[in-house]
């Protein structure tokens, strides 16, 4: 065990404690497997990478037989059982069923009982999908085989979910929760030898001096104290780890700019951040977008976004459920019935509040980043601006859920309470993206924002 946990430790750091647990459940394969684990968390919090890395290390240190598998790809059972023998090296024995892959299983007790077996479906949620007794088996897989055999479940969901009317079998659950701002800029630090062997790649192809000028200023202070101002801006929109990480890298090149060609020192904190505040938030509006791009360069920028608007093809009403999101992570929950309700009746026009309509365009809430937002005010608002009358069906709050798959929303809180109305959603998506949706189905949003009024 703790060669599995010296070898895995310094891959994925901030999460040794899941680490040795996972190694004192499963890390001996003399010792008795416990027949299943469960691995819970939200995307980007490691669960895949970390288990596929653990699995290696058990099958290179130890006599063990590992089978990684996606529910996704394994879409029917039978395709399910074709991937687990052949990742075990069955590959001559075929399946039909559950109970046919049982008795395969079986058999290789009676040849060789030795060594242990790791099973790793990744999605496991999908699994409800299947057979009623593909779950039920999976879990009871290691008294039915009475193999050396553990299953690894991973999926976001919690265990609660999975539960039927028949019951199913105890399991050892482990949480993987998201990571603090702390964890975050320690994990995102760990690039900085891969970037900084990158940048030094680039200026030699280019310059001797900026070369010279890269080398003595990009130090691992240097690359904190960036990496603590571009989540200043990024942590509370998302903290999803790999996006972070791309984004970061994406963004630091601009970052670096002035200081390679002399105009700022790199220990002139305050003048850096004036330098790529602008291109952060204007990264922030296209997180998720993998719109590769200069973000300095605003015209290339309007024609990628537009292109992305145009390609992606949304339902009718799916469309005006995003604008509804933009306006609810825009505009302040006070000003909705002045916004979006017909007779609200007159408002007077005090000195103080000319004064805080008269934004700067540092101030305005497009350009800070998206609020948080419930259910209920997303539905009245699709609603106001909605002229047709439609019912509040499945289909409709199924599309809010599509929304949240393709990442132009994002949960705050209570991912697991959207129908009791205390979840929090945010929109991702930034003012030109929405835009091109609201010419599509032919909707002014700018009338409906109230930095624009």
């Amino acid at each position: 065990m703790e060669k599995l946990c010296a070898a895995l430790n310094p891959q994925f750091p901030c999460r040794e404690a899941v680490i040795t647990t996972l190694g004192e459940l499963v890390g001996d394969c003399n010792e008795a497997y416990p027949p299943a684990i469960y691995l819970f968390g939200h995307s980007g919090t490691g669960k895949t990478a970390l288990t596929k890395s653990f699995l290696l290390q058990c099958q290179k240190q130890q006599n063990v037989h590992i089978a990684q598998l996606n529910a996704i790809e394994c879409y029917s059972t039978k395709i399910m059982i074709e991937n687990v023998l052949d990742a075990l090296g069955m590959q001559q024995q075929t399946a039909e069923n559950m109970l046919e892959f049982v008795e395969q299983l079986r058999s290789w007790h009676e040849r060789d009982p030795r060594g242990g077996f790791l099973i790793a479906i990744d999605n496991a949620e999908r699994l409800r999908d299947m057979d009623a007794n593909v779950l039920p088996v999976l879990l009871r897989l290691q008294q039915l085989t009475s193999l050396n055999l553990c299953v690894l479940l991973l999926s976001q969901l919690p265990f609660e979910k999975y539960y039927n009317k028949t019951g199913l079998s105890e399991i050892i659950t482990l949480h993987l929760g998201q990571y603090n701002k702390a964890e975050t800029l320690r994990i995102l630090s760990t690039d900085f030898d891969e970037v900084r062997q990158q940048l030094l790649l680039q200026q030699q192809q280019q310059d001797a001096q900026r070369l010279a000028i890269c080398e003595k200023a990009l130090t691992p202070d240097f690359y904190s104290n960036y990496l603590n101002l571009f989540l200043s801006v990024f942590y509370k929109a998302c903290r999803d780890v790999p996006e972070l990480r791309l984004t970061a890298r994406k963004c630091f090149g601009i970052y670096m700019d002035p200081v390679l060609d002399g105009s700022v020192e790199c220990t002139d904190v305050s003048r850096l951040w004036r330098h790529i505040a602008g291109p952060l938030r204007a990264a922030l509006t296209q997180i998720y977008m993998r719109i590769e791009k200069p973000l300095g360069e605003t015209e290339i920028e309007d024609q990628s976004v537009r292109k992305l608007a145009q390609s992606l093809e949304l339902p009718y009403y799916g469309k005006y459920l995003l604008i509804a999101a933009f306006l609810a992570s825009h505009n302040s929950a006070k000003q909705d019935k002045r916004l979006f309700v017909k007779n609200h009746g007159k408002q007077r026009k005090r000195m103080q509040t000319v004064n805080a309509r008269a934004k700067n365009a540092e101030k305005m809430s497009t350009t800070l980043g998206p609020k948080s937002f419930s259910i209920d005010r997303l539905l009245a608002i699709f609603y106001a601006i909605l002229d047709e009358k439609v019912g509040l069906t499945c289909n409709l709050l199924s599309q809010i859920s599509t929304l949240v798959h393709l990442k132009l929303l994002g949960f705050v809180s209570g991912e697991q309470n959207i129908m009791d109305g205390s979840a929090k959603l945010q929109c991702t998506v930034g003012l030109e993206f929405v835009l091109y949706i609201g010419k599509v189905v032919g909707f002014n949003v700018r009338q409906y924002l109230c930095d624009f009024m």
